[in-house]
């Protein structure tokens, strides 16, 4: 029941010691101040870092042929390595590919009338829509499809950095552009999943072969795999496809130079390999400074204890039972840890909302950091609440339980 007494003793107590409770308080807001405050961190960086993904798949290899740079079964060095049919073909049977797109990308002049632009025109498949995360906005028309490679139309799909310097206000579906001097239809206007924001047109690849490339191979392959979710399956992966390509065009398989294969998975990887260690760091110290947030309310709770023995001794003299001594000072404890605790508590979050409010109203920096939108699990920042309260209180009632098993007349010789 609720004892206006233990209360009224409780707030006397704290009073006449107010350097001991700011020293106890500052311990327990401390440690879940900063507890916090790491946590958040560590949800920030999860947060950016899967923003920085999502801006492109994790799940890309690119191939591009180079000149090899070592002689080879008598072949000499120097010698280009052109991608051709039987490289797609290669990669379209492996059971890895999940999306595949083979790439001519040209530099190239693109107009309307008056307006025109230098720009990157690209020819793909339509898987590439899934490779790259392409998108058609707004309901403005349709990817390139199927039945534009077989038929390999003249269209085109652009970006919207492209329809407002070509376009500026109006609806580019169904209107001419042209493409070095060529025509071709627009279809639709995309966004895509890339960090660069140029100037970007899309053909059909089969067009693009046909009027940019003299019919014959190609610049690149890009594709998405699945089912490599380590790093060591991943590298055999790349081996292999190494492998068979050296096999193919004959060259050394360990000559690095050859054949550009640019991992994205690798780098993911790599980069959730760190974050999982950073975040673990920030782990540790958040837990370690919640654990001396609790040793420094064991000590002061024993000390406390320990000053007043000489007045629980008196206090059992005049006829005070030891459950109603151990109850005041669990109850002291209780209330400190709990009203401390609940600052720090709300100052973290404070902090971190100002945090997270100053983030949203600068879009710039935003755009730049790897780390955003910080946020506090409140279950788990409750449950460091409960934990350091439940410490309080055993860090009063040992030592008090302790205090009361002296006999009064040897406590009340206690200095």
């Amino acid at each position: 029941m609720f004892d206006i007494d233990n209360w009224l003793e409780i707030f006397d107590s704290i009073k006449k010691n107010k350097l001991r409770t700011f020293l106890t308080g500052f311990s327990i807001s401390w440690g879940i101040f900063i507890f916090i405050i790491l946590l958040a961190t560590s949800n920030g960086v999860r947060t950016g870092l899967s923003i920085v993904f999502k801006n492109r798949s994790s799940n890309i290899i690119e191939i591009q042929g180079r000149l090899t740079s070592v002689p080879f079964k008598g072949l000499p060095d120097n010698r280009k390595i052109s991608l051709e049919q039987k490289d797609y073909d290669l990669l379209n049977r492996t059971d890895e590919k999940e999306y595949l797109s083979a790439l001519i990308p040209i530099k190239a002049t693109i107009s309307v009338q008056s307006n025109y632009t230098t720009g990157d025109c690209i020819g793909i498949y339509p898987d590439y829509s899934h490779v790259n995360g392409i998108k058609i906005i707004d309901n403005q028309g349709r990817l390139i499809n199927d039945m534009d490679m077989k038929e390999k139309r003249k269209v085109t799909i652009i970006n919207k950095r492209l329809r407002e310097i070509l376009f500026k206000n109006e609806n580019p579906i169904g209107k001419t552009i042209l493409i070095n001097e060529l025509k071709f239809t627009v279809t639709g206007v995309y966004e895509e999943q890339s960090i660069t924001d140029i100037e970007k047109a899309y053909i059909p690849f089969t067009t693009s072969q046909l009027l940019f490339n003299g019919s014959w191979g190609f610049t690149s392959l890009a594709f998405t795999i699945k089912g490599l979710d380590t790093n060591e399956k991943n590298e055999k992966f790349n081996d292999r496809i190494i492998n068979n390509l050296a096999e193919m065009h004959q060259f050394d398989p360990a000559d690095k130079v050859a054949v550009n294969l640019t991992n994205q998975l690798r780098t993911y990887l790599q980069t959730v390999s760190i974050f999982n260690a950073i975040v673990i760091f920030i782990w540790i110290i958040g837990l370690s400074t919640l654990f001396a947030g609790m040793i420094g309310v064991c000590n002061i709770m024993l000390i406390t204890v320990k000053e007043r023995t000489k007045e629980f001794g008196i206090r059992k003299a005049l006829g005070a039972t030891p459950a109603s001594i151990l109850k005041g000072i669990i109850l002291e404890a209780v209330c400190i840890t709990t009203l401390f605790g609940y600052i720090g508590l709300f100052l973290g979050i404070g902090v971190n909302a100002a945090f997270n409010s100053f983030l949203k109203n600068n879009p710039d920096i935003v755009e730049l950091a790897v780390f955003q939108n910080p946020t506090v699990d409140l279950n788990i920042a409750l449950g460091a609440m409960v934990l350091l309260v439940i410490t309080g209180a055993m860090a009063g009632y040992f030592p008090a339980r302790q205090a009361v098993k002296t006999m009064p007349i040897e406590a009340m010789r206690e200095e």
